[in-house]
């Protein structure tokens, strides 16, 4: 094929999904002219599954991406339907933000701010081969024959990599929702010698909205108070649109089990790899036969269409069995299907094939993020992108790689798990991953990581004034709380209404406020005047109060994984070299060249005895410069 020259960029993103975006976004806005190329404009953001954004551990991701000034927290405040606080029974380092999006209006809302950025160029078409030269990547092709030359280059392709659609006997090759997918790219990155996989998703089926009768489910409100997802909106409102909650019985199990020998996933068609936190509902009723049933959500896929997703209940049976099983569900025994559900199975490589940058180890300048590094979830697509974006930036700059720790983010714990554990499924982040989950809150995201995104330059000054003025407000009412002391004969009225132990002697509000029946607004009464605090403000202050002594000993346990952390390797170090290593540890080692103690100790064949043999190595190696 002929080609021709038609642009020079600085970045060039392959694939405009919610780790595209935000890697585009994120580059331009740093100062870099970029170029985001999509399959199609169509599949900007799409959310081919879920119709939602956030959820248990998910959230956080989407709070710490809004606090280094990503964009998708500021994208479902514009166009949910509906929003709840999952795990509210429990902890708030569990809190999690869900909202229910509006599909369409959120791939409209982020085409149109990818179209509107100025150093930013959003272009249809289909990348079929990448431009190497001496190692480094430095531009793509397309399947028309234009060149693109870039210094650096962002794969972002999601599940149309390969993409096959399996639905029962019948499978063909397909990106998501029925898109091309790009087979030509898939074949040219296992050529360059990439270690490449194979993995496996699905969606449920949807139905008319018309067809389900309600009054068989249980309604599932929104909150009457709504909480942003972005730092930068202290209210919100919104009209919002119930779910529904309904369940499977025995007759849909049966149904599915008679049919086993159609499914694309039991026959054997499918060769990739699923995730085991998503399961398909055959996969649920074979897995888990003694459960009686298995609850499944209706939730609206947006305002503007009928179309309702089938949330628990994704399949790779053929349409007719599907039909039958999700009649038997009480209130959707009339449904009509508007789109069935589909398994699809896409390549990705093996994450242990990227740095701590996101920077491929095999290709020069080629930065890897969102499922193509075998993540799954589009919180997850969302923060690797930003993260690929930052550091091409960077390494484009001269400067250091712009890296969270464990101790940081959960950004963090999603890229170093990836990095140094690998992953044999399709990665799904979880609040139960994060060591150290009691100080990487949702609510204190902002805290953590607006400083770091106002000191890389994507955090602009309007976000960075607002925040340090949130800083001081809640600095100081803290501090007016200590000072504050207030009688018993004032206080014990409220304490008695909350059910909570009454004082006999004069008392600091704080005090008060670290019970954990009482809150911040119950102690208005008594606290007048006092400053106006944003809902953010007061869950902040309020959270940090309340379990200090907890946050103390989690950050002293930080202290101690940070020294580890603050062990440097030098990537030139020969582990071959280094006698009491395991073979397997020197091989490992030797093949990662990880930048820390710390990340070796989680490398997959590291064991603590060979941490500690490399602790003793370095302590020599100390001495002898000591020494010299």
């Amino acid at each position: 094929m002929q080609t021709f020259l038609m642009d020079t960029y600085d970045i060039i993103v392959v694939g405009a999904g919610h780790a595209g975006c935000e890697a585009g976004l994120a580059a331009a806005r740093m100062g870099k002219r970029t170029l985001v190329l999509s399959i199609t404009l169509e599949a900007v953001a799409m959310m081919a599954c879920n119709p939602s954004i956030g959820g248990t551990g998910k959230g956080h991701l989407v709070r710490e991406i809004d606090a280094l000034g990503g964009e998708m927290g500021l994208n479902i405040d514009k166009t949910f339907i509906q929003s709840r606080m999952l795990n509210t029974a429990k902890g708030p380092a569990v809190h999690s933000l869900r909202a229910q999006a509006d599909k369409n209006q959120y791939h409209i809302e982020m085409k149109r701010t990818l179209e509107k950025e100025p150093l930013l160029d959003l272009k249809q078409g289909e990348v079929v081969d990448l431009i190497i030269q001496e190692g480094k990547a430095c531009g793509v092709v397309l399947r028309t024959g234009a060149r693109y030359i870039s210094d650096a280059v962002i794969l972002a392709t999601g599940t149309f990599l390969g993409g096959k659609i399996f639905i029962g006997e019948s499978a063909f090759e397909s990106g998501p929702n029925g898109m091309a997918p790009s087979n030509d790219l898939a074949v040219k990155l296992r050529e360059y010698g990439l270690p490449m996989r194979r993995f496996k998703t699905g969606t449920p089926a949807r139905a008319l909205a018309g067809s389900l009768d309600y009054d068989r489910m249980l309604a599932q409100h929104g909150d009457s108070e709504i909480v942003p997802f972005s730092f930068m909106n202290d209210e919100l409102e919104c009209q919002q649109i119930d779910c529904w909650l309904t369940y499977t019985n025995e007759n849909t199990h049966d149904v599915i089990r008679k049919n086993f020998h159609r499914s694309a996933l039991f026959g054997g068609q499918i060769e990739g790899v699923g995730p085991r936190y998503c399961p398909s509902i055959e996969d649920k009723v074979n897995r888990f036969a003694d459960r009686k049933r298995h609850q499944l959500f209706i939730e609206p896929e947006g305002r503007d269409t009928d179309e309702m997703y089938i949330q628990g209940m994704s399949s790779s049976l053929p349409e007719d069995v599907q039909e039958e099983f999700y009649k038997t569900i009480e209130g959707l025994e009339k449904l009509k299907i508007v789109r069935p559900a589909y398994a699809i199975e896409y390549d990705c490589i093996d994450p242990l094939n990227i740095k701590i940058n996101l920077e491929n180890r095999s290709i020069e300048n080629l930065f890897c993020s969102g499922q193509f590094n075998g993540s799954s979830g589009y919180e997850e697509a969302a923060a690797q992108g930003l993260m690929a974006g930052i550091n091409a930036v960077r390494k484009l700059d001269g400067k250091e790689p712009f890296v969270l720790d464990r101790s940081e983010a959960y950004i963090g714990v999603l890229i170093d798990d990836l990095i140094t554990k690998g992953t044999a499924e399709p990665y799904r982040i979880m609040t139960s991953r994060a060591e150290y989950r009691l100080v990487l809150r949702q609510d204190n995201a902002d805290l953590r990581l607006t400083e770091k995104g106002h000191e890389i330059g994507l955090v602009k000054e309007d976000r960075y004034a607002r925040f340090l003025e949130k800083k001081e407000v809640v600095k100081e009412e803290t501090a007016r709380l200590k000072r504050k002391v207030v009688q018993p004969d004032a206080v014990n009225p409220i304490l008695e209404t909350l059910g909570s132990t009454p004082v006999k002697t004069a008392i600091p509000l704080i005090e008060i406020l670290r019970r954990p029946e009482v809150a911040y607004d119950d102690l208005s009464p008594i606290d007048d005047p006092r400053p106006c605090l944003s809902r953010h403000q007061k869950t902040m202050m309020e959270v940090a109060i309340k379990y200090e002594g907890y946050i103390q000993k989690q950050q002293q346990q930080i202290e101690k994984f940070k020294r580890l952390e603050n062990r440097v390797l030098g990537e030139d170090m020969d582990y071959i070299q280094i006698d009491g290593l395991r073979i397997e540890a020197r091989q490992k080692l030797n093949q990662f060249k990880p930048l820390s103690v710390g990340q070796a100790s989680r490398i997959s064949g590291v064991s603590p005895a060979d941490i500690n043999v490399l602790l003793i190595y370095l302590e020599k190696q100390k001495r002898k410069k000591e020494i010299q």
